[in-house]
């Protein structure tokens, strides 16, 4: 009898489950044929870096972990490296966008599995909280933006994911699932390893679970006092008062679960202390974003206008949100509306509840919030840069960002439907067109996202053209090479024309075979050695104006076989050593 309970109660859940994945998967290999056939699956810079950092791991002169190098954290290119064994795979990009694709597929299935968490407990009938699921899940899923980048070799997506399953989580635990909170810390230590927002986000976790198992410490000992004063309460009474006041933290608990969240940080400090004697290369090193904003400054470049002022940088990053769920100006206000009316209004609806339960109910909702503040000080004083076409400077670059908003966006609609299903207030007729103009709202929004074009599309589009213009035309002449020839090049600005040309990474000498550990240089690496003699240790020479390579052969007269231009991009020279 128990047994078919138990069944009963998990039977409906998991099959929503089911079914859901299979629609997010039909949906994410369909989008990805798209934009593959279309030939935009490798527009994005960032995208071809990401494969081919992954790809150099193994197929590299010195390959090997170190190959990860620093920045950019390591698990999206981890998980590339299984998908990009195959040459034709990692030639076309698609081997980079396999991870992706997995995680669209496990953050549509979490958007379902954590509005039905934050629900769970509030006066509704099962069927309400499942219709408000279904409708975040495909809230999130149906959006063209993420669509897009689903489908390429970003880690936006797989950072989405992680995001969301972690607040689902701990979701679980505030409704009192013991093992639900060790699942969220090993969420936000592959969020760690896989954006910085995760750092950001684990800090704001931690808070709020050291809060609530604080004050259900509190009212368990309250209510122990209590009961050992009248002495009517058995001890299985007790531990039951206690499951009752929701999530509980033993010290065990505690502290596995803040050596599990703070593992994912330390061990990447470490990394990056140990390789380059600085734990905070990602933080102050050369290739960091305030050195890339200090590199880039100049009189006709000021810098970020949001630097230094932390509401103008939110601002930004919440207009850039706002292009990434609608393209007209009045839906995006409405989207941000929506969003304010969803923290307010459960606490001011639910009248018959507690303080508690509604303050429960708005945690999930405003722990999805926590973008806003992370993105407002990156912007500020850490030299992240988003710009949005609607305002100074009036382009395309970091708008992506604003999709790590989508989650938030997509319970606050799914929240509010729930409250309009349940307004016994209301007749039928009036709720149900409630419901129905906030689906027709979310239709008109990404349909014009549709007919304009998503605007991360656009940034890759419009920021890419010239790169991509000249990869291409390189790849053609490198294509032309003998197959085991040895290629001096650095692969930092344009290793897209590798990737396209199909050479292996191992058949090039580039700026990744310096062993870094050897600061400030190597001279026995092989990188030096080929820099200094480029005649003795490569075949031809690829040399774009200004780098490394170029400053080392200029001179030496080598025989020029090409030359390209192309509008916007630094002259590049394909030479023969030897």
């Amino acid at each position: 009898m128990p047994k078919t309970s138990k069944n009963r109660q998990s039977s409906p859940g998991d099959s929503d489950i089911a079914l859901l994945a299979w629609l997010a998967t039909c949906a994410s290999v369909f989008t990805f044929l798209f934009f593959f056939k279309n030939g935009e699956v490798l527009l994005y810079g960032d995208a071809v870096a990401h494969i081919n950092i992954a790809r150099r791991v193994f197929d590299s002169k010195t390959p090997g972990l170190l190959q990860l190098g620093t920045v950019w954290l390591p698990l999206p290119h981890l998980l590339m490296i299984p998908f990009l064994i195959s040459m034709k795979m990692w030639r076309t990009g698609a081997g980079g966008s396999i991870p992706s694709m997995i995680a669209y597929v496990l953050g549509t299935v979490g958007m379902f599995r954590l509005v039905r968490n934050a629900l769970t407990g509030v006066d509704s009938g099962d069927a309400m909280v499942r219709a408000s699921a279904w409708i975040a899940a495909l809230i999130y899923a149906a959006n063209p933006n993420l669509m897009y980048m689903q489908s390429t070799g970003m880690g936006e997506v797989i950072y989405l994911a992680f995001f969301i399953w972690a607040i689902s989580y701990l979701c679980e635990w505030l409704r009192g699932g013991t093992k639900a909170l060790m699942k969220c810390g090993l969420c936000l230590a592959g969020a760690c390893l896989t954006r910085y927002d995760g750092w950001f986000l684990s800090g704001a976790v931690v808070v709020v679970v050291l809060i609530r198992a604080w004050y259900a410490s509190r009212d368990s000992a309250a209510a122990d006092g209590g009961t050992s004063a009248r002495g009517k309460t058995s001890p299985q009474g007790r531990a039951n008062q206690n499951r009752s006041t929701g999530a509980s933290l033993s010290g065990a608990a505690a502290i596995r679960f803040l050596l599990i969240t703070a593992a994912a940080p330390a061990l990447w400090l470490a990394y990056n202390g140990i390789v380059y004697r600085n734990p905070l290369e990602f933080e102050n090193g050369p290739y960091s974003a305030k050195a890339i904003e200090r590199r880039t400054q100049s009189a006709a470049n000021p810098g970020h206008p949001g630097a230094g002022n932390l509401f103008l940088a939110g601002g930004y990053f919440v207009k850039a949100a706002e292009d990434n769920v609608a393209s007209n100006e009045w839906l995006q206000r409405i989207w941000v509306l929506l969003l304010l009316a969803c923290v307010i209004v459960p606490i001011v609806f639910v009248r018959r509840e507690s303080w508690r339960a509604a303050v429960i109910l708005a945690w999930p909702l405003l722990l999805l919030l926590v973008p806003i503040a992370f993105y407002a000080l990156s912007i500020a004083y850490s030299g992240v840069p988003i710009f949005v076409p609607q305002w100074w400077p009036f382009s395309h670059y970091n708008v992506r960002y604003g999709l790590q908003l989508l989650p938030a966006f997509s319970a606050a609609i799914a929240v509010l439907i729930s409250i309009n299903l349940r307004a016994e207030a209301w007749n039928w007729r009036l709720r149900f067109a409630g419901v129905l103009a906030l689906l027709a709202f979310v239709f008109a929004s990404y349909s014009r996202i549709w007919l304009a074009g998503p605007i991360c599309l656009q940034e890759a589009q419009i920021n890419m053209r010239t790169r991509n213009q000249l990869e291409i035309q390189l790849s053609t002449w490198l294509e032309k090479l003998p197959a085991q020839a040895t290629l001096l090049m650095y692969l930092g600005d344009h290793v897209g024309a590798v990737e396209r040309a199909g050479i292996p990474l191992s058949h090039t000498i580039n700026e990744g075979n310096h062993r870094v550990w050897k600061q400030p240089t190597d001279p026995e690496g092989l990188w030096e050695r080929a820099l200094a003699d480029p005649t003795k240790y490569a075949d031809y020479v690829l040399a774009f104006e200004g780098d490394p390579v170029w400053q080392a052969v200029h001179n030496l007269h080598l025989r020029e076989l090409v030359e390209v231009h192309v509008t916007g991009q630094a002259r590049a020279v394909l030479y023969r050593a030897r």
